[in-house]
Order: C-alpha cells, then sequence, then structure tokens
C-alpha cells in the first residue's frame, strides 16, 4: 500500500509540473506571448484595463464608464467581488493573466483528482487513472474570462456529494464559499446548481429523506452568487432601462438544423467549453459503453451510463434552444431571450472527464486491454498540450503586438489634446484595442449597454447594414459588437499591416458621429473615398512592435 501511495504522490508531481510547463509561456514570454483573441484580447483584457482605471471599480449600480460609449453602465463590467477584477489592478496585463490561468488550472486539477479519488476511482491501485484525468481535464482550453466557471465545477460537485452523504466538513463548506469569487453565475453555476437543486429533488422523489443538509448547502452557494454577482442582480431585476439584450433573438433555427447543431456540439464541443474529447475521449466512452453492454453490467454501471445519456441531452438542448419553435414563449416571455438558456451545456467538460475517468476504469478491470489505459490517457494529455495558447496561437499578433501601445501613444501625441476630450471609433479593428490605450470610443463589444445607444450608433452605418444582410442581422438581433461595420468588411475587425484590403464605396453618416463627440477614425485599411463621408486622412502610423497600420481619419 505504501509502494502505492508512494507511487501516486509521484503521479500528482509529474502532473504539477506538467501544468507548470504548460503555464511556462506567459511568464515567460510576457507580452510577447501569443494568447487567444476572440472573447478575450478583443473585450475582456481591455475591460480590466478600462476598470482597474476608471476609478468606479466599486461605483454604485449606476454609475457609469465614461471611457466607453460615452458612459457604459458599470454593472455591464461585472463584480468588484471577483478576484480576476483584482488581479488586474495589481499587476500588468500579463501577469494578471498568467497567475488567473495558473489559479484556474491548479484549482481544476485538484477539484478533479479530489472528485475522482473520493467518489468515483477509489482503488489505489487505478491512481493512475485518477491523476491523469484530473491533470487531463485541466489542461482543456477553457474560457479565460470565465475563470473557474466551469473548472471549478468538480470541486464543487466534491464538497456537495460529502455534503450529501453526511460526512461535510468545514473545507467543503470553504469550497463553496470560495468558488464565487473565481468564478461567475451566469458562465456556469448557475446551471450547475440548478443541476444540483435537481440531484436533491430526485433523491427525494425515490424516498431517501429530505437532506436538509445537502439542500442547504445549495441554497448557501446560491445566496453566495446572488452576494457577490449583486450587480448582475440589480440589472436582471431592478433595472428597468431598456438595453441592448432586449433586442436578442436566438431562435431561428429549423428542426433539421437543430439537429446538425446537437450533433456538431457532441461530437466537437463549444468555443467557451471546449474539452478536446473526438479523438480519443469519445472512443473511449463509446468503448465503455459496449464493454457495460457486453457484460450486461447496467445497474452496476448506472452511473457511466446516465452521464453518457446526459451528454447527449446536454448537447441537444444547447442546439434546440436555437430551434425558432420557441419562438410563441419568447415573445411571451422575454427574459428567455435575454438569458442564455442555453448554457447548460457548459456542464459538458465536467461529464465528459468524469465519462472518461469512468470510461478508463471500465477498460481497466479488462485484463487484455488495461496496458492501453495508460496509453490512452497519455494520448489525450498530448493532444491537450497542443492546444497550448502559444501553439494554437501563434499565427495571431502577440499581445504586445495586438494592442500596439507605442504606436497609439504616437496617435495621442499627434492629436495633442486630452482623450476625454473628444470620441473616435474603429474600422477594421477591435476598438478593444483603443480603450486599452485609453482612448474614449463610441463602439465597443459589451453584451449589455443601453439600448437607444445601440439605436443612435446604427444611424452612423444604417446605409452599410442595408447593403449586407449578414451584418445587419448580427447588429439589430444581438448587437453585442457595436462597431463601425461596412458591407465590404463583413464580420472581419482584424485586417493587419500587410493587408492589401482597401475600402472604396464606404457610405457613413458622420452628423450623428459628431453628435455623440467623434472627432476621429482609426482605420486599418485605407478608405478610397474618404472626402464623400467628410473624413480627411491626416496620418499613417506604423510600428514594428504592432500588428497593425493605422490611418488616422479626421471628421469635417
Amino acid at each position: 500500500m505504501s509502494y502505492l501511495q508512494d507511487k501516486e504522490r509521484t503521479w500528482i508531481v509529474l502532473a504539477l509540473m506538467v501544468i507548470a510547463l504548460f503555464l511556462s509561456p506567459y511568464f515567460i514570454l510576457g507580452e510577447n506571448a501569443h494568447i487567444r483573441v476572440h472573447d478575450n484580447l478583443d473585450s475582456n483584457l481591455a475591460w480590466y484595463k478600462v476598470l482597474a482605471e476608471s476609478g468606479q471599480i466599486a461605483g454604485s449600480v449606476k454609475s457609469e464608464i465614461p471611457q466607453i460609449i460615452n458612459g457604459l453602465p458599470r454593472n455591464a463590467m461585472g463584480t468588484e467581488y471577483s478576484l480576476i477584477v483584482w488581479l488586474y489592478v495589481w499587476f500588468p496585463t500579463m501577469v494578471a493573466y498568467g497567475i488567473s490561468q495558473a489559479i484556474t488550472r491548479f484549482i481544476a486539477f485538484l477539484g478533479m483528482y479530489l472528485l475522482l479519488k473520493d467518489h468515483y476511482i477509489q482503488e489505489s491501485s487505478q491512481s493512475f487513472i485518477r491523476v491523469g484525468a484530473a491533470l487531463a481535464f485541466a489542461l482543456t482550453p477553457f474560457w479565460p474570462s470565465g475563470m473557474l466557471s466551469t473548472l471549478g465545477m468538480p470541486l464543487a460537485l466534491w464538497a456537495f456529494l460529502h455534503i450529501r452523504n453526511g460526512k461535510g466538513a468545514g473545507f467543503h463548506y470553504l469550497a463553496l464559499t470560495l468558488l464565487p469569487f473565481y468564478s461567475s453565475i451566469v458562465l456556469g453555476f448557475f446551471f450547475f446548481l440548478t443541476a444540483m437543486g435537481l440531484f436533491w429533488l430526485t433523491d427525494v422523489i425515490r424516498g431517501r429523506g429530505w437532506n436538509l443538509r445537502f439542500l442547504l448547502a445549495i441554497a448557501y452557494m446560491t445566496l453566495v452568487y446572488l452576494i457577490t454577482d449583486y450587480r448582475l442582480v440589480y440589472s436582471f431585476l431592478f433595472d428597468n432601462v431598456p438595453n441592448s439584450r432586449d433586442e436578442y433573438f436566438h431562435a431561428r433555427l429549423t428542426f433539421w438544423h437543430s439537429v446538425r447543431l446537437t450533433i456538431k456540439n457532441f461530437i466537437l464541443g463549444h468555443t467557451h467549453v471546449m474539452t478536446i474529447h473526438t479523438l480519443i475521449i469519445l472512443p473511449v466512452t463509446i468503448a465503455a459503453l459496449f464493454l457495460i453492454w457486453k457484460r450486461k453490467r447496467w445497474k452496476e454501471k448506472r452511473t457511466f451510463v446516465f452521464l453518457f445519456l446526459l451528454n447527449i441531452i446536454l448537447s441537444a438542448w444547447y442546439a434546440f434552444w436555437f430551434y425558432k419553435g420557441w419562438l410563441p414563449l419568447t415573445k411571451r416571455f422575454h427574459f428567455l431571450d435575454t438569458f442564455n438558456f442555453a448554457r447548460f451545456h457548459f456542464l459538458r467538460p465536467l461529464v465528459i472527464y468524469l465519462l472518461f475517468a469512468i470510461g478508463l476504469k471500465i477498460i481497466w478491470h479488462e485484463k487484455i486491454l488495461r496496458r492501453s489505459v495508460p496509453w490512452l490517457i497519455s494520448a489525450q494529455i498530448l493532444l491537450l498540450l497542443m492546444t497550448n495558447e502559444e501553439i494554437v496561437y501563434k499565427s495571431k499578433p502577440s499581445v504586445k503586438e495586438f494592442y500596439a501601445v507605442q504606436q497609439f501613444e504616437e496617435i495621442r501625441n499627434y492629436i495633442g489634446k486630452p482623450q476625454e476630450s473628444y470620441r473616435v471609433a474603429s474600422i477594421g479593428l477591435h476598438p478593444a484595442i483603443a480603450q486599452y490605450n485609453g482612448f474614449y470610443t463610441l463602439d465597443t463589444y459589451n453584451n449589455f449597454y443601453p439600448l437607444s445607444y445601440k439605436h443612435q450608433f446604427r444611424e452612423i452605418i444604417e446605409s452599410e447594414l442595408v447593403k449586407n444582410k449578414r451584418i445587419r442581422v448580427y447588429f439589430d438581433e444581438w448587437g453585442g459588437r457595436c462597431y463601425l461595420f461596412t458591407d465590404e468588411l463583413g464580420k472581419h475587425y482584424m485586417f493587419k499591416k500587410n493587408s492589401k484590403k482597401r475600402i472604396r464605396n464606404l457610405q457613413f453618416n458622420m452628423e450623428p458621429f459628431k453628435q455623440m463627440g467623434g472627432e476621429y477614425i482609426f482605420s486599418s485599411i485605407p478608405i478610397e473615398n474618404a472626402a464623400e463621408n467628410n473624413l480627411v486622412l491626416n496620418k499613417v502610423f506604423t510600428s514594428k512592435a504592432s500588428a497593425w497600420k493605422i490611418y488616422l481619419y479626421e471628421v469635417l
């Protein structure tokens, strides 16, 4: 037994070393590292910097951030009770990003390891399975600003299962208390806590008693989330000012498109909760299901069968949430549009990696297949190592090239006026870049901002939206990207300095732009008919340390 325990400790140390190696590019390369752009560099990282410099971190629920859209509601930038916000106050961007990644991945490993060890993979001879599966889970390419919203679920489930079994201790409640300070209820734990509530209700229906400790633990964690995310609660329940979410319409797909999306999600996953399960984990789970059928061990392995079916159901729920058959209900109950109930599929990383671990355990018990288990785990870990951001996004701009601080400092100095005295917007360039560099922008990427502002901004780009149905629907029926859309560029926002693209037939209404305080446009490509839009090219800015060539246009 001692030998097996020593071996498990060795596996754990090796796993932690692998995680440290995986994290190393953030700390070694710093701003020269390459990281995800979508819903990361183009938004959240700039938001944290703007919020940190705004003086409104602890602002009232009615306060605003003047740097964005002439007054973005403070509530749109999340709660000050989230540790990630303070990381970006205390540290430079990439140090904060690296620390956040480290916190998330180490806690993900710890949570999954404890969950497997205490509840699912308890045999000492199978330590490689629980350590390997926990390491694999910790390496999944989660959405960075989601933090522990999905990767913290194993730790929460570990605590809840102990409490449900009457073995809850102080550290289990401590886990339930601390997780809300580094995760989001709308990005994962609303759906997890709903699942726990259904779990409790199922116990009651099956005659296992009311288990008040379990119920109160669920209620307690929910209460902590409601307190930490009080801004969201206020905005959802008490803020009656119409916002951009009021024009979000999700129910568009036909039945067969929903079926196709179900299959796609089941096999490939989703960008915000990527699991990289297609090549290794999916065949393992199917093989384990076949062994259960072959040995007729349905009752004995009912947990695995339940999780397998739940995995399918979650993919179907995600896909059919966008089925147009919901329209009668969404018209009657508007919150079905404003709140994204499709995110129940955010439970899938937890479900998939539990399936992986339990599936390996089932395969392990087949002597002829036992030797394959270490190879399967190693293959999955190797596959996940290849998802390191430095590898995946090597062809994208580095953080330094993306935000181009030196180049935008030159632009600021050239304009020569206090940044709060004028407004800018961008073409072919994410407005987050200007925001990161202290400019006051009329454009933005936010899911929650005044609907009146969206309609006012639309007047600028109305003629371009008329020419292009795709961007018209994208803006009118969602509008999270309040960008200067053009027909010629479509939904492309990153034209690097080597681009040959040119805008030839721009049709903007610059009067509302000027009324909103707009004076300059930063464009990453030249506008051939600038004069027709009352724009004059002041100067072109280039920099070796930047990914962009910026054409500075002034509004006449």
